[in-house]
């Protein structure tokens, strides 16, 4: 029999590669991205660490970090590889997210955002900073896919409602996120405590941010219950592990509602007395939503969202040949500015002389 020739065995390469479930362009679906995002400080390393089966101590996220994961199907598959990356600092490095999410990566990225309950004032503006940004970029990005690829970005849209059924009372009031979407509330060990009125608005916010954009909801601590549901979900996104069906919508439990499960109506109206809704200016349910928040937890300045110190000064990253050539650069842009400035001081004493010499005269 005579041997195959290139093109013969790239042609059956193709075909193993479609049996094996690829998109019809070479990008195979076993191979996944899921980017976290959200409060500095929130858990989102932990939970990755926890994802991968990682003992040991999670540091801090000063940029943008990537790590990767791998799970076998069974015996003779190709391995599943899923890319996780981590956004830090919160809201202050929003310009970051441009860098993972490409034209090549959109179809099979998902976006956890891990909010830290413990601390409720920032969690209105930290999710809609970070949502906005995140969305803004996706639908540029989407805008190209859909000129190079008009199929993948109309399959893109389809499965962004794919999450809500056909003949779900709130299909028309709601604008599901671009690509899959979780919301984790994370340190609900310390959310527990708060006041039952605190945690009720909390609660049915969330839910309602979260049912608004078909994302998923849950809430999670450093229980190992909590941590194996966790755990499930982001191995869904990851892995294509099948979704979990569980539901639990009781403010004195930690919320577990899969995308599309919840409802307006069992959400019920934003926790605020109907004489007061009327004063509420709104353009929008989310606005409304979002000012009967801010109104029981007032927003810290901006600038308190912002990362304080400076990561290139940070002892965990040195390295003693650029920290030096760091140092020389400083030191010469400093005389360089200086020299800058002792220019312009000579050039206002010359403008200024014979201003002072008419004035003497």
């Amino acid at each position: 029999m005579p041997s195959e020739t290139l093109w013969e065995i790239a042609k059956a390469e193709v075909e193993k590669r479609r049996c094996h479930g690829s998109d019809g362009d070479g990008m195979e679906i076993g191979e996944k991205s899921v980017f976290f995002i959200g409060s500095k400080n929130g858990g989102k390393t932990t939970i990755i660490l926890r994802c991968l089966d990682r003992d040991e101590p999670a540091k801090p996220t000063l940029a943008l970090e990537y790590t990767y994961g791998r799970k076998t199907k069974g015996h003779n598959t190709p391995k599943d590889i899923a890319h996780f990356w981590e956004l830090g600092g919160g809201t202050s490095l929003l310009d970051l997210i441009s860098i993972p999410i490409t034209v090549d990566t959109l179809r099979t990225f998902s976006i956890v955002l891990v909010l830290d309950l413990s601390k409720p004032n920032d969690l209105w503006p930290t999710m809609e900073n970070l949502l906005q940004a995140t969305k803004s970029h996706v639908d540029k990005v989407t805008m190209k896919l859909g000129k190079a690829n008009s199929k993948a970005s109309s399959e893109m849209r389809q499965r962004m409602w794919s999450v809500m059924q056909k003949d779900h009372p709130d299909r028309e009031l709601i604008d599901p996120f671009p690509i899959p979407l979780v919301i984790i509330g994370s340190k609900y060990d310390i959310f527990q405590d708060f006041d039952p009125e605190k945690r009720k608005v909390i609660c049915k916010t969330l839910r309602f941010v979260a049912h608004y954009y078909g994302a998923s909801l849950m809430f999670t601590s450093k229980s190992e219950a909590l941590l194996l549901k966790m755990r499930g979900v982001i191995n869904q996104l990851a892995f294509g592990i099948d979704k979990s069906k569980s539901m639990c919508v009781d403010q004195n439990k930690p919320l577990f509602i899969t995308a599309g499960l919840d409802s307006l109506c069992q959400i019920g109206s934003p926790p605020v007395p109907d004489s007061d809704i009327g004063k509420l200016q709104a353009h929008s349910p989310m606005e409304l939503w979002k000012k009967v928040y801010e109104k029981l937890f007032p927003p810290k300045s901006t600038s308190t969202l912002k990362a304080i110190q400076d990561p290139a000064r940070d002892p965990q990253y040195a390295e003693s040949e650029v920290d030096e050539m760091r140092v020389q650069k400083d030191q010469k842009q400093t005389q360089n500015l200086c020299k800058e400035n002792s220019d312009d001081l000579s050039n206002t004493v010359v403008l200024l002389h014979p201003m002072a010499t008419s004035k003497l005269l």
